[in-house]
């Protein structure tokens, strides 16, 4: 890969032009610009993207848009505030992340992602947990996030060692073939007869980058299946299948239903949350259970299960607990 600045002066950051190498073939264009530029918020990413001031080729692209070798990347001058650059990860906080790893080998790893941690740096984040998983293994350059999980969720999340597996599996999301299946808790008693949602749904930012989901005509398809697994005095735990992988698509779904997942912070009441929290409940209760995928260079098919962290299990039992007087 090689690149090239302008001609600017000195005394101002300059326009780079990275060409694109074997190793980022196949690479989307916005994890492509999260691994080059540091500390950026993945808010500010997006914006310049949109803008046009990221080009390929010359082209205004999207941020989803997967580059080919030989691809001229125009990267603009972004400059990055002290408060935003990332910090090494604790010593606690790498002993937590090599606890929560479910698999690894040369290929991959499988992480039991903790709720409350940022995959991505952005703004107010200064330890992620793909850049922290970087420096814990300083000889995998390559190591990149094959999906991806909100800050509140838990649960399976997949990381590629290589570019060749991250294509293999992103082509696995694409068609499909892997399978996620959630543990959910919801506010109030989910229906038996509500076996599955589908609603199309519009992704819009807000608040400087910031992610709203709302069910809209004119967005995605979605289509999530819903099965109750137990019924608790004053909520649900449901197991969630999403069919299609569009951004909030649980939590929108299940708000969509009148019952919003406990916690959620976006799509559920802010009284009923309070109460939640008063009880002791702050997180977001998305907990994705178990991945189904075909092994990238074995072709073994793998079936990943995720424990429930004790801020989810603690959470379950208070709910059990609530209708006791």
């Amino acid at each position: 890969m090689s690149s090239k600045a302008s001609s600017n002066p000195a005394s101002t950051p300059a326009v780079t032009y990275q060409e694109v190498g074997e190793n980022q073939d196949g690479q989307r264009l916005d994890n492509y610009l999260l691994t080059r530029l540091k500390g950026v918020p993945k808010s500010r990413i997006y914006r310049i993207i949109r803008k046009g001031e990221v080009r390929v080729n010359k082209k205004r692209v999207k941020p989803e848009y997967k580059l080919n070798v030989g691809d001229l990347v125009r990267i603009p001058p972004v400059r990055v505030a002290a408060t935003t650059v990332l910090q090494p990860p604790s010593e606690e906080f790498q002993a937590l992340l090599k606890q929560s790893v479910l698999f690894e080998d040369d290929a991959m790893i499988v992480i039991n992602k903790p709720s409350g941690i940022a995959v991505h740096g952005g703004t107010g984040v200064k330890t992620a947990l793909i850049d922290s998983m970087r420096y814990m293994n300083p000889g995998q350059e390559g190591l990149e996030l094959v999906h991806r999980l909100d800050k509140g969720t838990s649960g399976c999340l997949v990381m590629a060692k290589n570019n060749k597996v991250l294509k293999a599996l992103a082509q696995q999301f694409k068609t499909s073939e892997i399978k996620k299946t959630y543990h959910v808790l919801v506010e109030g008693s989910w229906p038996g007869q509500v076996k599955e949602i589908s609603a199309s749904l519009r992704r819009q930012e807000v608040n400087d980058g910031e992610r709203y989901v709302e069910v809209s005509t004119e967005g995605k398809a979605a289509l999530t299946r819903f099965e109750i697994l137990e019924l608790l005095p004053n909520s649900t735990l449901v197991e969630a299948r999403p069919v299609t992988g569009r951004t909030h698509q649980i939590r929108v779904h299940a708000q969509l239903a009148g019952h919003p997942v406990i916690g959620d912070d976006k799509y559920s009441p802010t009284k009923s949350r309070r109460e939640y929290a008063k009880s002791g409940i702050k997180r977001l209760c998305l907990h994705a259970e178990v991945i189904e995928l075909c092994h990238p260079k074995t072709g073994e098919q793998l079936r990943i299960n995720a424990p429930y962290d004790s801020q989810f299990e603690q959470a379950l039992i208070m709910l059990r607990d609530s209708g006791e007087d």
